[in-house]
């Protein structure tokens, strides 16, 4: 017989910890099932008349489309998304949230301190495409500066990055997506994990080098070199400087050592994907109590994906630190209402097809699961995608909720390390800063080894606490900044999920 899980007392569904099958009867009220239903889906655990209201974690996640017996699965065959009120209090629990900062003991990394005083958990030389036509030479130059062992030599040098995109021409300048990409490219180029980077251009494109130079001179602009490949000779040419230039800068960055920083320099990126019905569960609160964890130590964490956090924005609202950062997520909010109305979309868009075959029927209910990860500390900040962040502890950054989009701004806004949680697997990494895969489930931790650093699972299985795997966690961070390899950097993922946000007019 499956078992059920309930999350909170008010609400009138329940989740099965494993699959049920047909004929099943999973809460013992003599209601079996008339075809089995997977393992992280709901059960009614009431009568729900048609247009009742869904409750899960407490919290409205939906309303019900027809009238639902007693005991029977609840999903998008009978459950839709709607109106989840938005009558904000700003700050209601922030003191709350401020005795919810864990006293913590001193922790420390081995971190590659900057002349600007940031750290880095890794030491690598980005090559930086401002522009889609000059793509091709920086993969090929860092393949061929890979493949040559020149990188051998050098033991404080962890390798080369080619950050490529498909954009930088045919855009308006002045623009939110020209912001973006300047903020993008600026960013890494001078990320903490960055010891130099070369910015690569055609020559006539839309997103000058000269300019981002001046608008962020003097912003770790001494870091970085530049060069076209119309003035270097064409493609072959610029490879073959690429190359040369790398050289000439891998005794420099290979100078820089490993040394005992605190952990309050580390700025960690809040990532889910793939998502399922126990991501909410296990995973991504687990994570939250990491995240409380390195406030605590005097650190950052950014949580993202505005679409993802549509129908959650209010319990992170009543954290607000103050007015004015409530009112840009609020902002926001309504920015991506207006700009998924505009192009004929729904913020219900999203659940994907695999988040409802994992047991998410609504944005509501997956919003609810992934604010998760942002623990239970003050809102401190609301940022643009791409933004350097300045604040310390939770802070929120606008994105969209397609991963690799989302996790390249945060990168760009100062996260030296990732954290992505995942519930039906995701074959996900990130350069230069290296991503943490966490499952949500046994079944996933045990079907995809190679991919999952930590897993999950075992809140449910085992009965292992929030608080014991928010600390693996934060343990588990602890040592990747410090230089251990994760899942997905020995995979050699990363090379494909530099993705800046584009948005507006192709010209």
């Amino acid at each position: 017989m499956a078992e059920t899980l309930l999350l909170h007392p008010s609400d009138n569904v329940a989740i099965l910890t494993a699959r049920a099958g047909e004929g099943d009867d999973p809460l013992g009220i003599g209601a079996p099932l008339p075809k089995a239903v997977s393992s992280g889906h709901k059960i009614a655990r009431e009568a729900l008349a048609q247009g009742a209201e869904v409750y899960k974690f407490g919290q409205l996640i939906g309303y019900a489309t027809e009238d639902i017996p007693a005991g029977a699965h609840v999903h998008s065959h009978n459950c839709a998304f709607g109106d989840h009120g938005q009558t904000y209090e700003f700050g209601a629990d922030l003191e709350k949230a401020q005795a919810a900062i864990p006293s913590m003991e001193g922790r420390t990394f081995m971190g590659y301190r900057r002349a600007d005083g940031r750290v880095g958990t890794r030491n690598m030389i980005a090559l930086c495409a401002t522009v889609n036509c000059s793509a091709t030479v920086i993969k090929k130059a860092a393949a061929e500066v890979e493949a040559s062992g020149m990188l051998d030599d050098y033991p404080n040098v962890d390798g080369v990055v080619a950050l490529s995109h498909g954009t930088g021409c045919g855009m308006a300048t002045n623009t939110k997506g020209w912001d973006n990409l300047q903020r993008v490219l600026w960013g890494h180029a001078t990320h903490p994990n960055v010891g130099a980077a070369i910015f690569v251009g055609l020559g006539c494109e839309v997103m000058q080098v000269a300019k981002m130079r001046q608008m962020f001179e003097g912003d770790g602009s001494e870091r970085f070199h530049g060069l076209t490949i119309q003035e270097t000779g064409g493609t072959r040419a610029t490879i073959e400087r690429i190359k040369a230039q790398v050289a000439e800068l891998l005794p420099e960055v290979n100078k820089t050592k490993r040394e005992e920083c605190p952990a309050s320099e580390l700025t960690v990126a809040l990532q889910c994907g793939g998502s399922d019905g126990f991501s909410g569960i296990t995973a991504n609160p687990a994570l939250g109590m990491a995240a409380d964890g390195l406030v605590g130590l005097g650190g950052t964490v950014i949580l993202a994906e505005t679409s993802e956090i549509y129908g959650a924005e209010q319990l992170l609202l009543r954290r607000a630190a103050n007015d004015t950062v409530a009112q840009k997520l609020v902002d926001l909010i309504k920015w991506w209402e207006d700009y998924t109305a505009m192009h004929n979309g729904s913020m219900d868009n999203n659940p994907s097809p695999g988040n409802k075959a994992g047991g998410l029927t609504t944005i509501l209910e997956k919003s609810l699961g992934a604010s998760a990860k942002a623990g239970s500390t003050p809102l401190t900040d609301v940022v643009a995608y791409g933004e350097v962040v300045k604040s310390k502890g939770f802070v929120f950054m606008d994105s969209p909720g397609y991963d690799p989009v989302s996790v390249t701004g945060q990168i760009a806004s100062g996260a030296q390390i990732v954290v992505f949680t995942t519930g039906r697997g995701s074959a996900f990494g990130s350069k230069p800063a290296p991503t943490i895969k966490v499952a949500t489930n046994d079944r996933l931790f045990g079907a995809m080894p190679d991919d999952m650093d930590i897993n999950c699972g075992d809140i449910v299985s085992s009965g292992v606490s929030l608080e014991d795997k928010g600390a693996e966690i934060l343990d588990a961070i602890l040592a990747a900044a410090s230089g251990k390899q994760t899942k997905s950097e020995a995979l050699g993922l990363g090379d494909h999920e530099f993705v800046p946000w584009q948005i507006g007019a192709v010209m």
